[in-house]
């Protein structure tokens, strides 16, 4: 009698989706901090702060042009290392890969966290103060972007939408498409939607230094979480 072929082993289903949605929570804390606490400035949306740049150099009152630059050209230096990060940890197991870029964007918002406090956002001064905390969360923020680009995961970038809703709508069985991903794509703008509510209740209540803190653990804690799964003993297929 012929033996049956041994069974395939299942799938492993991925941790990914999940930990991006909840960065995509903090993508909301810190758009919070930064358009509500310093000034018309974003450090995770660049697409805002060339709008807003061009707006500062129509010399339209309370846009700046110095801290959009800041905050345009941070986010580049954090890019780039994201990008040098994961081309070195990219083909180790995906676990320290991610412990590592939690460590460094975590620990660049507890330092932001930590400089708010001698910043006020009514009189947004002291310019050093100013200029750091964009500084600090535009790297973190083009760091996660550069990380999350090459996890390839498909309608979770973490802080943009606009080619999430276009999808949404686009993709749509009215549309004539089969409406891929459609839980995913809402649950991403729910994600942000609620980290900006509450990210703004946060600021004007409490102040910048807690919803820096509370974006930074739950980026870390959320990714010690993450990679207890089988998936990230791994290397991620890049």
């Amino acid at each position: 009698m012929a033996s049956s072929p041994p069974a395939k082993d299942k799938p492993v289903s991925s941790p990914l989706p999940g930990l991006l949605l909840l960065l995509s929570a903090t993508t909301g804390l810190v758009d919070a901090v930064s358009v509500l606490g310093l000034g018309k400035v974003f450090t995770a949306n660049m697409t805002g702060n060339i709008v807003f740049l061009g707006f500062a150099l129509a010399q339209t009152p309370g846009f700046s042009i110095a801290t959009t630059l800041v905050a345009l050209l941070t986010f580049s230096v954090g890019a780039f290392i994201g990008g040098r990060t994961g081309q070195t940890f990219g083909k180790k197991p995906l676990r320290h890969w991610l412990v590592v870029a939690a460590s460094i964007e975590a620990g660049l918002l507890w330092i932001a966290a930590i400089v708010s406090l001698f910043f006020d956002p009514k009189g947004l001064g002291p310019q050093w103060a100013l200029l750091s905390i964009i500084a600090l969360t535009a790297i973190a923020m083009g760091f996660r972007n550069a990380t999350i680009r090459q996890l390839k995961v498909p309608d979770l970038t973490t802080t943009v939408l606009t080619l999430t809703i276009t999808g949404i709508a686009a993709d749509s069985r009215l549309a004539g498409g089969s409406a891929p991903n459609l839980m995913r794509r809402i649950a991403a703008i729910v994600a942000i939607l609620a980290g900006a509510c509450v990210g703004a209740i946060m600021v004007t209540r409490i102040g910048l230094a807690f919803p820096l803190a509370v974006a930074g653990f739950i980026v870390f804690a959320g990714t010690i979480l993450c990679v207890q799964h089988p998936a990230a003993a791994k290397p991620h297929d890049l």
